[in-house]
Order: C-alpha cells, then structure tokens, then sequence
C-alpha cells in the first residue's frame, strides 16, 4: 500500500494540500499520478488568478486521457510551479514534493474540514478500487 505523509489533506479528486499558516500547496496525489500514467502537459492558472473549492483550477495531459484539476479550497494563487513548465515528468517522479502545482492564499480554512487525512485518504482509495 502506498504511504501519503501524514501532515497533507486530501481531496476526493486525488489532489493533496499541504499547510502553512494561510498558505496551501497543492498538488496531485502519487496515486493519481500512478493511475494516469506518464505525464504529458498541464495547465495551471497564472499567479493572482482567484480559484474556487470545487472548480476547475487547470488539467493535466497524461497517457490515459485529460483530467480537470479541481480546487480542494479557494483563495489567490500566489505561486505557480515553474519547474514544471521545464520537467514535466516532476509530476511522475516526485508527485509530492517537488510536483507541486500552486500556492494558494487561503480564503477559509474551515474548508480544510471537508478534507481526509492520510488514513481516510487510503480509505477512499482502497474503496474507489474495489468499484473499477
């Protein structure tokens, strides 16, 4: 079974989101990651663009198809992962970590509540894989 660090959230949609202060880094889970395949592209918004918890914030291109990339909290995004733009296949091998996608400025974080933690995360996967 694979292992998520502990001090992440998780959304259904296999993104992660790690703390700091009002400050959320967001990215795609290894096990999305794993299930798409090799990495083609992605789209990410532009620094000072505003996303939306449960709104499309960009895609990413990989092997199996196109997949929107849905906010798990909304806020302005203050940093963008240029790296990416460069090594696409970040995302591939360090999905969280250095795959990272976008900072977000933190409108509330009561919307972190809504979230799993590492063990309900496993959880859902470990149930989602029983209906494939």
């Amino acid at each position: 079974m694979k292992v998520f660090p502990d001090d992440f959230y998780y959304s259904r949609e296999h993104l992660w989101v790690r703390i700091e202060g009002d400050l959320a880094t967001i990215g795609i889970t290894d096990y999305a990651q794993e299930r798409l395949g090799e990495v083609h592209a992605i789209e990410l918004p532009d620094t000072e663009d505003e996303v939306e918890r449960d709104e499309p914030f960009g895609s990413i291109e990989a092997v199996k198809g196109v997949v929107e990339l849905i906010s798990p909290v909304s806020g302005d995004v203050v940093h963008v992962n240029e790296d990416l733009t460069d090594d696409i296949g970040i995302i591939n091998s360090d999905a969280h970590d250095t795959g990272w996608m976008i900072v977000v400025a933190m409108k509330d974080l009561d919307e972190l509540d809504d979230l799993l933690d590492a063990r309900g995360y496993q959880d859902f996967i470990a149930q989602e894989g029983e209906v494939d």
